[in-house]
């Protein structure tokens, strides 16, 4: 008993400033005897473990007001990790008015619910019912500043705090149990829990808070996307003439050019014409079409310009090439064998390498020009492409055969070089043996006539390889002279189809003037009341004829009737614009350009005539169908 009230009168020396000394400490050690508390290593043991601490918290100091965060050293380092397994060994906490006594280690914690967002506010139950206001102040006011206490008559109360960390600090106090004074009595005692709240004004102020910061990150976003946007254009002024003016001197200007341009399509853009202003903005459209010309030269320079870059590299790359050959030319004589004999070993390999590189070298020089020539010949046919299809047939199978023709002139070019390397062969093979006819004496005889057994033998063979290979330059030469029998029949078949064509034309053609002039012949015979019927069938027939000569399909058919229609409406004419939209009402698939297409295509029936004076100039089409029947 006395080495426990040693302990706890140690325990009031070393306890803060908020702390009362112990001034019986018999009294204490029986009081923590009545209620199963060992008060075993409580003078050694800090008030707050570390595995408690969080920033802005010193736990050497206990549940003292928050640090200041000028102090040097404060939440630089953190603590060391603790082990979960590590209990907390809590002491007790003395007061002027109770004293807090810790549970048992052995039981677990007390639980807490979710912590609500920007908390401010906890739970305090299990109070004694004699505890004041005046006692709850003076425990928890050691966790930081109270703003407010609403306690309530059934043992429980809510604390709100200044700062959201204070709420930590009030937590370490669940599960003490408060004895107010030195008395035993029941209504002086209770275990005390503490738990997070969830109050209206905690909450206002987090969200409050919450918005500020988000207002911030606007500003900061904000800022960020100006400093990173690019400047605005200058703005555009206003119409006026005097404006109008200095833009159309602008206008002139090449360096000025683009921004007047700018100007101009914003005030188009804007609706600034109208007709007291449409002549100036046709001056200035004018002046901006006049630059077109000046366009067009400046690409024609470019295009120049790159066609004689072209050309210097072709020429370039062809001298490259031609070095090439010169530097193969080189090795080529240097591994002949008078030459190559006289070389060391090392000094061959090297060459032989050197000559290898030089040849890829030029291989890959050679595969560039020809692709450079590859696309000129490309860009050639595509300019022969716009001939007439006829002459281009006629070309596909020229070349056709000019091909066949070629391919048949280098196999049998191949196959007389052949025969001429045989022929020679024969020659020497005989030479040798004619030399080796002239023996000294018998035993030479008999020798040269055993070796000369060997030459007979191959030139036999020779001789067979020749027969074979006339036989087989026989069957090419025939093969030839198909290939062009061919090709003429293919000619003649072609001349008598475009004969045959120019005839259904002249057949065609004599067949309408025979209609034509039928039709005349009956006016002439009919008297006054029968012109009128067979004037409307000639023209039945004359249209017929038309649309026979003229249209592809029943869709083009249907669209000559419509435009014939709407165009003989409309006695002065109409723009092409005006009939693509009232056609586009019955078909939508039908474009402009494909009427206007049809109508040029018909100049019988349609004509285009210029209409009006200065900007109100524009193009009309008019029906003239009945015009071209009464001419004929």
């Amino acid at each position: 008993m006395a080495s426990a009230a040693d302990s706890v009168g140690s325990l009031g020396a070393e306890q803060n400033h908020l702390s009362v000394p112990v001034t019986d400490h018999g009294a204490w050690a029986t009081a923590m005897n009545n209620l199963g508390i060992m008060p075993v290593g409580i003078s050694g043991q800090q008030l707050v473990s570390d595995s408690l601490c969080i920033q802005r918290f010193d736990p050497a100091l206990g549940l003292i007001a928050p640090i200041n965060p000028m102090m040097a050293g404060i939440s630089l380092v953190p603590p060391p990790p603790v082990p979960p397994d590590m209990p907390v060994i809590k002491e007790i906490i003395h007061c002027k008015s109770c004293t807090l006594f810790p549970q048992n280690p052995n039981l677990p914690p007390p639980s807490t619910r979710e912590r609500p967002p920007g908390c401010k506010t906890v739970f305090v139950g299990g109070l004694p019912e004699n505890a004041t206001e005046e006692i709850i102040r003076e425990v928890f006011d050691q966790c930081g500043e109270i703003t407010a206490i609403r306690k309530s008559k059934k043992n429980f109360c809510h604390i709100r705090f200044s700062e959201e960390f204070m709420v930590d600090k009030a937590l370490y106090l669940s599960g003490y149990r408060m004895r107010i004074g030195s008395s035993t009595d029941k209504k002086d005692s209770g275990r005390i829990h503490v738990d997070f709240a969830q109050a209206r004004d905690d909450l206002y102020e987090w969200e409050c808070k919450q918005r500020l910061l988000a207002r911030e990150e606007r500003h900061r976003r904000k800022v960020h996307e100006a400093r990173l946007r690019p400047p605005s254009p200058p703005p555009i002024v206003h119409y006026s003439e005097h404006e109008a003016t200095l833009l159309a001197e602008r206008l002139k200007d090449d360096h000025k050019f683009n921004e007047a341009t700018a100007v101009l399509f914003t005030w188009i853009d804007r609706g600034e014409v109208n007709r007291r202003t449409a002549n100036h903005f046709y001056s200035m459209i004018q002046s901006a079409n006049s630059h077109v010309r000046r366009l067009m030269s400046e690409k024609a320079q470019h295009d120049e310009e790159m066609e004689r870059a072209k050309e210097a590299f072709k020429n370039a790359l062809l001298a490259i090439l031609t070095q090439f050959e010169q530097i193969t030319a080189v090795f080529t004589a240097a591994t002949r064998q008078k030459a190559w004999d006289h070389f060391s070993k090392a000094q061959r390999k090297n060459i032989d390498i050197w000559r290898k590189q030089c040849e890829e070298l030029r291989n890959a020089h050679s595969e560039e020009i020809m692709g450079i020539r590859r696309e000129e010949e490309m860009e050639m046919s595509d300019d022969d492409l716009d001939e007439n299809p006829c002459k281009r047939i006629r070309t596909e199978e020229n070349g056709v055969c000019d091909q066949t023709q070629a391919s048949l002139r280098e196999e049998n070019d191949s196959l007389r070089w052949q025969l001429d390397s045989y022929r020679n062969e024969v020659e020497l093979l005989r030479k040798e043996q004619s030399r080796a006819g002239r023996p000294d004496d018998d035993h030479a005889h008999t020798q040269t006539h055993k070796h000369a057994h060997s030459p007979e033998a191959q030139i036999q063979l020779l001789q067979q390889s020749m027969l074979t290979m006339q036989q087989q330059l026989l069957s090419l030469q025939e093969k030839l002279s198909n290939k062009e029998a061919e090709l003429e029949q293919a000619r003649e078949e072609h001349h008598y189809l475009e004969g045959e064509v120019l005839t259904l034309r002249d057949k065609l053609l004599n067949s309408a003037g025979e209609a034509v002039e039928g039709t005349n012949g009956e006016l002439h015979d009919k008297g006054m009341n029968g012109c009128v019927p067979s004037l409307y069938h000639s023209r039945d027939r004359r249209s017929e004829v038309i649309l026979r000569g003229g249209v592809a399909s029943e869709k083009e058919a249907l669209l000559l009737g419509i435009i014939s229609t709407f165009l003989h409406v409309h006695p002065f004419g109409a723009n092409l614009e005006y009939l693509w939209s009232y056609i586009q009402r019955l078909d939508s698939k039908v474009s402009a350009g494909e009427l206007e297409r049809l109508m040029v295509r018909l100049p019988t029936m349609f004509r285009q005539e210029l209409s009006g004076v200065g900007a109100t100039l524009e193009k009309r089409w008019k029906f003239c169908g009945f015009d071209s029947l009464s001419s004929a």
